[in-house]
């Protein structure tokens, strides 16, 4: 055989070079998909369960949210039938109005029959004995009234002076 010549050996030279890098491309082209699935399969090992969690949460507080929205719902329903019955107020407003003006009335009236002349029915009750019995009850129910009626006045006062 003839001896390898200059140009041989680095043709040969190159050629080994290139066989390498043809060999190693070859096997990181043959393990790519086995790597990529491993970095996928560590990614989702890794972000999985927060993400779990985090659904559940969420899953939690729009169950908790929508109790709250009912809730919310039915308190503005009940607020629009407070302001329906707003005109029934003014009508009992003005019905005590009149009721208290109508007892000034009475007692004014009361007020000067008494300095005249004695009423017949003060005279006739004088005669007629009556035993009626006690009824402390009655005096309790008419004060709590009376103070009812007084408190609802004056929020009524108070509401009108802010309006």
């Amino acid at each position: 055989m003839a001896a390898p010549t200059a140009v041989d050996l680095e043709l040969e030279s190159r050629v080994k070079k290139a066989s390498e890098r043809i060999s190693e491309n070859m096997h990181i082209v043959a393990n790519e998909p086995s790597l990529a699935f491993y970095r996928l399969q560590e990614h989702v090992r890794k972000s999985l369960p927060p993400m779990v969690e985090n659904r559940v949460e969420v899953i939690k507080l729009h169950r908790e949210l929508q109790g709250h929205c009912y809730d919310v719902e039915y308190a503005v329903s009940a607020v629009k039938s407070m302001e329906e019955a707003g005109p029934h107020f003014e009508n009992m407003k003005e019905l005590i109005k009149s009721a208290t003006n109508y007892r000034q009335q009475l007692k004014m009236d009361e007020s000067r029959k008494g300095k005249k002349e004695s009423s017949v029915y003060k005279r006739l009750s004088a005669h007629i004995p009556l035993d009626l019995p006690d009824l402390p009850e009655l005096g309790n129910a008419l004060r709590e009234t009376a103070n009812r009626v007084e408190s609802m006045m004056a929020e009524a006062r108070h509401s009108n002076a802010e309006h």
